[in-house]
Order: structure tokens, then sequence, then C-alpha cells
């Protein structure tokens, strides 16, 4: 599914009345299968973008659309994680990622066959009936992960998902969603502050401004598929995480 801004803008009003602009003018768009991450400095305006992508948040001004259709509330069609996976402590792993198909009405079955299928996937197999609090932090970013595709969404929206997570076992779970997405290459916008990471698994990388945030580069990562960590290493990749380095400062 496409995405795209067409000179959107948002602002929010203060307690004491004023208006604090947060994004925009932004317009972009991403095509159907294509993994774009987003980065910039802190108030950015980052989040908003995924908010309004999101249906959560209207635009102050312009119109972003799902193909051609106006974003003007959620959709199925669109999957949304945040930094925390938020899962429910007292349903153990399968049923938390099923979560999503028992609100639709699903029958059992069905909804565990897929959760089985999204565990299997994810290398979770063995925790199905496990509890939240028995996981480490990677293996709760991937059961939330887990919730998120199990509508099987055409676009799929990341707010800085594995911010919490210590440096490998960040790097272990984008790996986890590289091949996630690999398998099934949906539509992918990603927050995320981490350079490298934005550059070893996107296809573009669009940085923001300060705020307002607008679209100051969009850099194409021309680096072969499928890729691994030590890919960072590479004259191609470090030249590419130059160019988004400058492009932030």
């Amino acid at each position: 599914m496409r995405v795209s801004f067409k000179n959107v803008s948002v602002s929010y009003r203060t307690t004491g009345g004023a208006i604090l602009p947060s994004l925009g003018p932004v317009s972009f768009q991403i095509e159907s299968g294509q993994f774009v991450c987003l980065v910039g400095a802190s108030g950015s305006g980052k989040s908003t973008l995924i908010r309004v992508l999101a249906g959560l948040q209207p635009p102050t001004q312009g119109v972003a659309y799902l193909n051609d259709q106006a974003i003007t509330r959620p959709s199925s069609r669109v999957g949304l994680m945040f930094q925390e996976a938020n899962l429910m402590p007292w349903r153990t792993v399968i049923d938390n990622i099923t979560l999503p198909l028992e609100l639709t009405g699903t029958d059992r079955t069905t909804r565990y066959a897929v959760g089985q299928e999204i565990l299997t996937l994810l290398d979770l197999a063995d925790f199905s009936h496990a509890y939240p609090s028995t996981l480490s932090g990677g293996m709760a970013q991937r059961v939330g992960l887990g919730r998120v595709l199990a509508l099987n969404p055409e676009v799929l929206l990341l707010d800085e998902p594995f911010g919490a997570l210590d440096a490998l076992t960040r790097e272990q779970v984008s790996l986890d969603l590289m091949k996630v997405w690999e398998r099934n290459p949906r539509t992918v916008v990603m927050v995320t502050h981490d350079i490298h990471e934005s550059v070893l698994l996107a296809d573009r990388v669009l940085v923001l401004s300060r705020r307002p945030g607008r679209i100051v580069a969009d850099i194409e990562v021309n680096l072969p598929r499928p890729r691994q960590p030590r890919d960072i290493y590479t004259t191609s990749f470090i030249e590419i995480a130059r160019q988004v380095r400058e492009s932030i400062v």
C-alpha cells in the first residue's frame, strides 16, 4: 500500500492559547512494500508524523493518504507499534499476540493457528504459553511486534520500537523485523534515533529538521539485501551513514 503526505502541517495550541508548530509542511510518497526510516533530532515531529499516518492525529493543514484515500481515522490495514510492548501480564504470549484477532471475533482455532505461525517466525514457538513476566526485554518486544502482525496489516508503523533495549538485543530484534519484512514486504515507516539501524533496515531514510519538522534529506539506501550487522563496516554503508548524520546536523 502506498502512503503519502501532501503539504501536511500539524500545530498544537498551548494552555496559554499560543500556537505551537510541530510538523511541516511535509510532502513525500512511499511506494508499496518500501521500508522507510525517519530520523531527526528530538522534537522534530517524527512521532507526530506517525500519528497522522495512523489516523490518530488530524493534520492542521494538508492531507495524508493511504493509496488515494485520505486518512481520517485509524484503519485495520495499518498496524502501529510504540516503544513499549504494553503486554497484558495476565495473558500468555499467544493470547497477547492473538488479542487483535479475538477482538474481531475470530474463533480460537483460527487465531491460535495464526499466532503459532507468527511465534515460529519470531523464534518464540517455545514460549507460546509463557507469561510476560518471564520474558526478557527483547522477547517482549518480539511479542509486541507479533501482536501488530496478527491482522496482517498492509502498512506497519513503528515509533522507536527498540529504543529501550540494550545494543545487542536491539540489533537482534531489528534483524527479526528485517526477516519478517523480507518474507512479506509490506510498507514500513519506522522512527529511530539510531543512524546505523536506519541504514541497515531501510530502503530510504527521511531526515527531519528541528521543529517544526520538515524533510531536509531523502537518502536512498542502495545496499544489497539480505543485510547483516557486518555490513556496517563496509565503505558503502559508512558513506550512507555519513550522509544521514550530516543531514541531521
